[in-house]
């Protein structure tokens, strides 16, 4: 988890630039003196605060049901679902099934995590200086775009049996048996785990996008000298 989140800050918190060469080069002799390595370090420890800050808060309880940024909604299929059992008094039973798309969640990412670091670990130093040059959004895109399918490969049965776990197919065997009994309706057979595997990893995106931002404008979130160092070359551009 550590190398992806790293890479993250490590290409975007620079994006905008025209070189970093010339970022460093405005900066005094002797203030900065940071080496590739130098850099490295402090990133990692700016990424290591924001696994503990933000993408650990989605593996607690209610850590997607109660965030409104990365809570998982019905698809739109089964809005109707939804709309329906309410209307026959069932209220309970469709909370019941919101809540366990989002339990699921909760389990599979406190699971997921060294799919993560494994997923980026390759990345080459051409790829991460092409980002470190593109525009504002490079490295989530690049990050999205070249880690999606091998994440959803992997992640997609951590959901499935998290659903087991959790009890989420059962509930919705449930839901869905119940719907589809209804007269003149339109059975329905969603993809639950396919949905749900991938508003996980959204969520997951989402949060750390979040540290990210608070990392390159919150100067007060630079803990240590050598976050200040690192960060203040972001500062200068």
């Amino acid at each position: 988890m550590k190398k992806i989140i790293l890479l993250v800050f490590a290409t975007t918190i620079f994006s905008g630039c025209a070189e970093l060469q010339q970022v460093v080069n405005q900066l005094p002799q002797g203030t900065v003196g940071l080496s590739q390595l130098d850099i490295a370090n402090g990133l990692k420890e700016a990424l290591d605060n924001g696994i503990e800050k933000q993408v650990s808060k989605l593996t607690a309880t209610d850590g997607f049901l109660k965030n409104e940024a990365v809570k998982i909604l019905l698809p739109q299929e089964l809005q109707t679902v939804d709309t329906k059992l309410r209307q026959i008094g069932l209220s309970s039973l469709a909370d019941e099934g919101l809540k366990v798309l989002n339990r699921a969640a909760e389990d599979a990412v406190k699971e997921a995590t060294p799919i993560f670091v494994d997923a980026v670990k390759n990345m080459s130093f051409n790829d991460a200086k092409n980002i470190l040059m593109g525009d504002n959004v490079a490295a989530t895109t690049y990050l999205q775009s070249s880690t999606s399918s091998a994440l959803y490969t992997k992640f997609n049965p951590v959901i499935k049996n998290s659903f087991s776990k959790v009890g989420a197919d059962k509930v919705w065997t449930n839901i869905i048996t119940k719907y589809n009994s209804l007269p003149f309706i339109t059975k329905v057979n969603p993809d639950l785990t396919d949905y749900t595997t991938n508003k996980a990893m959204e969520g997951v995106f989402k949060m750390i996008a979040v540290e990210e931002q608070s990392i390159r404008s919150n100067i007060g979130s630079r803990s240590s000298d050598l976050l200040k160092k690192v960060f203040a070359l972001q500062d200068k551009k």
